[in-house]
């Protein structure tokens, strides 16, 4: 009998020292709010610190700290150098939001850094000067400030339609760069973009390992990063916050890659996840990030992929006649519109100011309605 019991206890430490690692694993998942209540009082180079990790997974639509040093560590992996100029790109947006007195809670919540971010990144991946050209800092800080500004006046009229701003800055900012600067820029050159029909035919062979490996590699290209490892990192990133976001992502990418195969486009554009980014990006928004998840949502999430990623190829081909990249603006098109959509899909919209990890948003959806219901039948007579 004691060995009995003493084999019961062991049982009962094991099962106890297994909840305690699962809820410690849980509170690193969603959107970490326990966090911001521990870093309130703490030295303000802390609390920017968290703002700016939240501001880098914010890219990714996902707002936790810890996805943001995995997406750092995942940059710094590809590139030290376009890791150092994200890094500056989001302390420089989120210090000129808080110099600007903006709303506490956006800063906090990485709302003011992750268009920064971009915006440097891409300077980086466009300019023609190679790694390490320091000269480069300066736009990519001017720009990352600029992004705020630029913010600020775009929320003041989408609010009336509760539509955030989005990445709107980060598109606008850098091709007013590229526009400004010019391929043959002395100081800030970089390289032009080539509309995707005046490229040369295809070759007759399609490698279809290379494209399943593009896949993830879309969601990697949110980051203009085209390395397998460090993609799969940043999916991982992804996966920590929201497991379902993580499904959308690649459901997006595949989405995304079917639709360039459909039009035959380059198979580079397959191969390095070009073709997959912007149907990842439209595909998480709808799928539960501004709209409550359910099988309405997610048929709507695909086919928003869908006409992502047609949209990216048709801008492509418009922008790259001036030589400019389409960045993300299909994407960034593609939500805007389906946010200010009313009808049936109205009703599973999620306010903006409301807008958590997608297994939250969900949870509260159920509790809401069944709130109502509980009302309603309490004022039936």
């Amino acid at each position: 009998m004691e060995a009995e019991g003493v084999k019961e206890k062991h049982e009962l430490s094991r099962a106890s020292l297994g909840r305690h690692v699962l809820n410690g694993l849980l509170l690193c998942t969603g959107d970490m709010e326990h966090l911001d209540k521990y870093m309130q009082g703490k030295l303000f180079v802390l609390q920017l610190s968290m703002w700016s990790l939240r501001g880098v997974s914010r890219v990714i639509l996902a707002n936790n700290p810890l996805s943001g040093f995995l997406i750092l560590t995942a940059l710094f992996w590809a590139s030290p150098w376009q890791v150092l100029l994200g890094t500056l790109g989001v302390l420089a947006s989120t210090l000129t939001a808080v110099i600007m007195g903006q709303d506490s809670t956006e800063v906090s919540g990485g709302l003011h850094g992750f268009n920064g971010m971009l915006v440097s990144l891409l300077m980086g991946v466009c300019s023609s000067a190679g790694d390490w050209y320091w000269w480069l800092l300066l736009p990519a800080l001017y720009g990352s400030a600029a992004c705020v500004f630029l913010s600020s006046g775009l929320s003041s009229v989408l609010d009336h339609w509760d539509v955030p701003a989005s990445v709107f800055p980060f598109n606008i900012i850098i091709i007013l760069y590229l526009l400004c600067t010019g391929s043959d820029n002395p100081y800030f050159p970089h390289h032009p973009a080539t509309p995707l029909w005046n490229m040369e035919p295809n070759d007759t062979q399609l490698i279809v390992v290379e494209v399943v490996r593009g896949i993830p590699l879309g969601v990697g290209q949110i980051f203009a990063c085209e390395a397998l490892g460090p993609s799969l990192l940043i999916l991982g990133a992804v996966l920590l916050y929201s497991p379902l976001l993580a499904v959308h992502a690649l459901l997006g990418s595949a989405v995304g890659t079917l639709a360039g195969l459909s039009v035959a486009v380059r198979h580079d554009s397959l191969y390095s996840g070009l073709s997959g980014f912007n149907g990842a990006l439209a595909c998480m928004a709808v799928g539960g990030i501004f709209f409550t998840f359910s099988w309405k949502t997610h048929l709507f999430s695909i086919v928003s992929a869908f006409f992502s990623a047609y949209a990216n190829i048709a801008l492509s081909n418009l922008l790259g006649t001036l030589g400019l990249p389409a960045c993300s603006w299909a994407a960034t098109l593609t939500t805007t519109f389906l946010l200010l959509l009313t009808g049936n899909l109205a009703a599973y919209r999620i306010p903006t100011g409301q807008v958590m990890a997608p297994e939250h948003n969900l949870r509260s959806r159920s509790q809401w309605e069944a709130g109502n219901t509980v009302e309603r039948e309490s004022t039936d007579v």
